[in-house]
């Protein structure tokens, strides 16, 4: 293989999402990787199971002459979660200069897309599975999400 067929390659690799690319013959073998950022995967950890003891908390060594007042007890939210089924990339809007697809206090139809959820380069409509209100958006646009992660609370109508 010579040059011109080499830089040919390259500047093929390059115009396309493409990010290594290897071919390998009797006589060569080429291999051409773009980006020098790792990709960056995030998991959650289980919850532990049920049946393992756990290890008891360290006792202080001496008891605090006075102990902080507790926090109250938050109350439940009201409402229903919607969750991400997928881990992927939360966008509120079909574009970057599109409107996003619901607002707080917004009414949704069964069947209307909240959201997208980006996975592998393939764009999933989260729909709503029954008619409701948008109470709070937990995701910020564009951020990561995991499978489970809430995205929406919603009350029924």
């Amino acid at each position: 293989m010579d040059v011109k067929d080499i830089r040919s390659l390259i500047k093929m690799i390059t115009e396309t999402d493409i990010s290594e690319f290897e071919m390998e013959s009797a006589e060569e073998k080429i291999r051409i990787k773009r980006g020098s950022q790792p990709e960056i995967i995030h998991y959650q950890a289980p919850p532990p199971m049920a049946g393992f003891p756990h290890a008891a908390p360290p006792q202080p060594s001496a008891a605090p002459a006075e102990r902080a007042p507790e926090a109250p007890a938050v109350a439940p939210e009201k409402g229903k979660a919607i969750t991400s089924p997928i881990v992927g990339t939360f966008y509120r809007s079909p574009a970057p200069d599109a409107p996003p697809y619901v607002e707080v206090g917004q009414v949704v139809e069964k069947g209307q897309v909240l959201c997208i959820v980006e996975a592998m380069k393939l764009m999933n409509e989260i729909e709503a599975e029954f008619r409701c209100k948008i109470l709070r958006i937990c995701k910020e646009n564009a951020h990561p999400v995991e499978y489970g992660d809430e995205l929406f609370i919603v009350e029924s109508l």
